[in-house]
């Protein structure tokens, strides 16, 4: 037993003092004669007798009482000893959208935090942050409200993030003990589980609320299969854990249903839809589904907006024909002009330069491609048999390149880098069976840059990054015969597209996204992101004659926006969030920091720290040494 106040037993040798009334009587005896005592003295026994009982009965009643009221005053209890360490507790709660799934007694969120609230203490004060939020030192009565209208959010923290996030709400204070609570259906993607965080000294638990299996069927991804010149076939992904063959899909546009289909899952449980829509519509596009499992995944967002056409000009001596037939009207405009006729001032208006086999490039041209390129321009070079090479390197060299020597020695092409950006879903495998062109002649470069296409004796073709590429040959037909070879149309095709960056069909809420536009902004004006719910403004660098636009932060909801200047709207962009939270994959929770559910949880810390009190008790003793005291002076004589 222990005493909360044990200085108050100090009190106990105020017992002395009614012993020594006891023990010492001040009163006198008076002695009387008497004539005859004879018949007496049996009762004078008798009395003696009675008052000596009765006094030492007093004596204890009084003595109980004393003491009682001085244990009582001294508040006894009976504790672990963890009861008595004073402790902080913080709690994560993960609102994440796997979270959220429907199971057999509704939803596994809300049924999570209604089982927190009314588990929790009434008096325990601590901290809980979700993925997006933070309750600081509170009560449950402080954010009850707020608990039951949290939202889900396609943020997730990882373990090791949640731990060292959760330890920077404990105090620095010596003594206390630390707990740190960890509410969550633990994806595997949240990465390993820790046992203890032995270096801050906290004690770390994990509760995985009991979740029947989740049965979810998900969009995973729109894709563009196939476009011809009046239509565009577009290619929806599905996914799914249940036992469904079938799942019924539609298309919308904007709000308006356009298209309905039914998608059949093979043994991998994967499916695909495909759509056909009008090649010059614009769509504002939505595929959704209907599932009980989770709601995020339902629906996915896409938008296909009027192209803008790139701006290509051709600088050759020589005949470019080929480049007309790749650099069609109804994606590109192309601009030729010889050397001598060039208008240096177009330069800057241009997405894409091509130096077709200029023998050599005036030391002012180079001045205005540098400026350009600086700006974002995107320029490829394509040299001459008898080229000089020291105007060349002026813009080889500064893309980490150099030409160095030409050499007379026919040469095939022999690989194709599927990986680099211009052969990017040019190719569904590596390429064996391609009838490779040859060249005669060729110069020699050495890079750091990435080779996109390479002879066979491991030399770089056409190498690039960034906005550059060059040529290491002559591709004339009297030098070669790559205008001939099927590759040629998705070589030059993709230089071109990817001068300028595009609007994509979609892109993934939290990724670095970057699209540029091909407009001309005035001083002070701005591009705006919105739409019926949110409006902000994007990261934007203004460049001549287009805007670069950076998404990192915003949006935060998935959903199709408009690209505005000056409350007009240019383009449409669509978001999406990432489809990994849709994988169901959980990971296992140690057993010596698992709790099976919150009520056990709140139930094993209030046994843990139970503190039993007894001063009542020896407040009713000593109110029942008070009765027996005055049933003595009453009854007993």
């Amino acid at each position: 037993m222990q005493f909360k106040y044990p200085e108050i037993l100090w009190g106990l040798l105020l017992l002395l003092i009614p012993i020594l009334i006891h023990l010492f009587q001040l009163r006198r005896f008076k002695k009387t004669p008497f004539t005859n005592v004879k018949f007496l003295k049996q009762v004078v026994t008798e009395s003696r007798k009675s008052s000596t009982l009765k006094k030492w009965l007093l004596l204890l009643a009084r003595l109980g009482l004393l003491a009682a009221l001085v244990i009582a005053f001294a508040q006894p209890f009976i504790a672990n000893e963890s009861a008595l360490q004073e402790k902080e507790t913080v709690f994560y709660l993960d609102n994440s959208f796997s979270m959220n799934g429907e199971i057999e007694n509704g939803n596994l969120f809300k049924n999570t935090i209604q089982e927190f609230i009314k588990a929790i203490p009434k008096d325990q004060r601590f901290t809980l942050f979700t993925n997006n939020q933070v309750f600081k030192d509170v009560e449950i009565k402080d954010i009850q409200n707020d608990l039951l209208n949290l939202n889900v959010t396609s943020e997730q923290l990882g373990v090791a993030e949640i731990v060292l996030k959760g330890n920077t709400y404990f105090s620095n204070e010596a003594g206390i003990q630390k707990n740190l609570v960890l509410i969550s259906d633990f994806q595997q993607r949240m990465g390993a589980i820790q046992k203890v965080d032995s270096i801050s000294n906290v004690n770390i638990t994990y509760i995985k609320p009991a979740n029947n299996k989740i049965i979810n069927t998900s969009i995973d991804s729109v894709f563009i299969g196939d476009r011809t010149n009046g239509t565009i076939e577009l290619v929806a992904q599905l996914s799914t854990n249940s036992s469904e063959q079938t799942v019924p899909v539609s298309l919308f546009n904007e709000e308006v249903l356009i298209a309905k289909t039914a998608g059949k899952f093979d043994d991998s449980k994967n499916a695909e839809v495909r759509f056909t829509v009008n090649a010059n519509d614009v769509i504002l596009g939505k595929v959704a589904l209907t599932d009980t499992g989770l709601d995020y995944d339902n629906q996915f967002y896409f938008n296909l907006d009027k192209k803008s056409k790139i701006k290509v000009l051709v600088i050759s001596n020589s005949s470019a024909d080929f480049l007309n037939r790749i650099y069609s009207n109804d994606e590109f405009t192309l601009t030729s002009s010889s050397l001598e006729q060039l208008n240096y001032s177009a330069i800057d208006n241009q997405d894409l330069v091509v130096f077709n086999e200029i023998q050599k490039i005036p030391n002012s041209l180079i001045t205005a491609i540098k400026s350009f390129s600086t700006n974002g321009g995107n320029y490829v070079l394509i040299p001459a048999i008898d080229g000089d090479l020291n105007s060349y390197n002026e813009l080889a060299t500064l893309n980490n390149s150099r030409y160095v020597n030409a050499i007379v020695q026919e040469m095939a092409i022999s690989t194709i880098k599927t990986e680099h950006p211009i052969f990017a879903n040019v190719f569904d495998k590596n390429v064996t069976d391609f009838q490779f062109p040859k060249v005669k002649e060729r110069f020699k470069i050495t890079t750091k840059d990435p080779i996109a296409i390479e002879f066979q004796n491991k030399e770089p073709f056409l190498i690039g990054s960034n906005n550059a590429y060059f040529f290491a040959a002559s591709i004339n037909n009297d030098n070669s015969n790559f205008k001939n070879s099927p590759l040629i149309v998705p070589t030059f095709y993709n230089m071109g597209i990817n001068s300028l960056k595009l609007l994509p069909l979609y892109a993934s809420l939290r990724n670095q996204v970057e699209i540029e536009l091909p407009i001309t902004l005035q001083q002070d004006d701005i591009i705006k992101i919105a739409n019926e719910k949110n409006e902000f403004i994007p990261q934007q660098r203004v460049l001549p004659k287009k805007v670069q636009i950076n998404f990192i932060e915003n949006p935060k909801e998935a959903g199709i926006y408009r690209i505005m200047h000056n409350d007009n709207t240019i383009r449409h962009i669509s978001f999406n969030d990432n489809r990994k939270e849709s994988e169901l994959l959980y990971s296992q929770i140690p057993v010596e920091n698992n709790n099976s559910s919150l009520s056990d949880f709140f139930l094993e810390s209030q046994k843990n720290n139970a503190i039993n009190e007894f001063w009542k008790w020896f407040a009713i003793l000593a109110l029942a040494f008070v009765l027996i005291e005055t049933l003595l002076q009453r009854f007993l004589k």
